[in-house]
């Protein structure tokens, strides 16, 4: 697996955002399997937000040490369940017959400046049937300074993801999400040229856009957005 590459402020600063993990995590919860695969698990942030239902497994793998260690402590402190695992390392250090209904890329896949061998080596730990799940920022044209400086290497749009779909891989679901979040983000891309969103912007952005895009992206039909959610699903065997 390609190194990823990120900053820990990035986890911390959006760790407030309740309302843009829960309309999220609403949207991809139909393709959530029993086995999840969390690539990139950062601080369990994701596996606390879907922690709503049993899993037959959750794997958090998380490459960098000290958060893999932090996953262990919200895991101690009985936020997300007891029998989840979690794994210091890359999807290099998987093992071969390990196999998931799901694997989830939340925040992750612009980190990783080999996206499209990532998808396809993840891909042979996957069950016929089951689903990659990525959640990214679209649009290269709102890429600004900070997507830089946390180390996204690209943003998505559905074109980018459909030429790095693994083989034996087919799109099921694709849509952008945060239609008035991606204003905002274009005010600033244009106008204010900030290099980072203060902690008041985080929570206004949350508390007020997202809610508003919760129905705006209804009315657009899911066409615009700051975000965009694309699930991978493995073909069945004939």
């Amino acid at each position: 697996m390609s190194e990823i590459d990120y900053a820990g402020s990035e986890l911390e600063l959006f760790r407030e955002a309740a309302h843009w993990k829960r309309y999220w995590s609403r949207v991809i919860a139909p393709f959530v399997g029993a086995r999840v695969l969390d690539v990139g698990a950062g601080i369990g942030a994701t596996a606390v937000v879907l922690a709503t239902r049993p899993y037959e497994r959750w794997l958090a793998l998380e490459p960098d040490a000290a958060q893999a260690h932090e996953i262990e402590r919200v895991r101690d402190r009985g936020d997300i369940p007891s029998h989840y695992e979690v794994r210091a390392g890359t999807s290099d250090d998987l093992g071969e017959r390990e196999r998931f209904d799901t694997i989830l890329y939340i925040d992750v896949l612009e980190h990783i400046d080999d996206d499209r061998g990532e998808l396809g080596r993840v891909a042979r730990h996957l069950e016929p049937g089951g689903s990659i799940v990525v959640l990214a920022p679209a649009h290269e044209f709102l890429y600004t300074a900070f997507d830089r400086s946390i180390g996204h290497f690209r943003r998505y749009d559905r074109a980018s993801l459909v030429r790095i779909a693994p083989p034996g891989c087919t799109i099921a679901f694709c849509r952008y999400l945060d239609s008035a979040g991606m204003l905002a983000s274009l005010a600033n891309r244009v106008l204010l040229r900030q290099a980072a969103p203060t902690r008041g912007q985080i929570l206004f952005w949350d508390r007020v856009l997202v809610r508003s895009s919760l129905v705006l992206d209804e009315i657009t039909f899911g066409r615009v957005g700051k975000s965009i959610i694309c699930v991978f699903r493995r073909e069945l065997k004939s």
